[in-house]
């Protein structure tokens, strides 16, 4: 059913882990779809073939129609998190 600004609502749903999720078509091929995500995250595919992605922490990432993916947010070091690795703090007692 169109609504008037230049697509068409697919559908929309909520999959088994509550994520939500909505789709349109706009024509000629070109359809566009979005997730939200119950961590926050959410996921944008765009009709014109770009895709925007946001982790729900301020980190997001945009890639181009032509494939340029441009990042902000997610901090400049991705130092996984290297757990306390039991610092031998065993000092020579006798």
């Amino acid at each position: 059913m169109p609504s008037g600004n230049g697509y068409s609502y697919n559908g929309s749903g909520t999959n088994s882990q509550g994520n939500h999720y909505c789709s349109r078509d706009y024509g000629n091929d070109s359809n566009s779809y979005h997730y939200s995500n119950t961590d926050g995250s959410y996921y944008y595919s765009n009709p014109d073939g770009s895709t925007y992605y946001n982790n729900g922490n301020g980190g997001s990432t945009y890639t181009s129609p032509s494939g340029n993916s441009t990042s902000s947010g997610y901090g400049s070091s991705s130092s996984g998190t290297s757990g306390n690795s039991g610092s031998n703090s065993n000092s020579n007692s006798k």
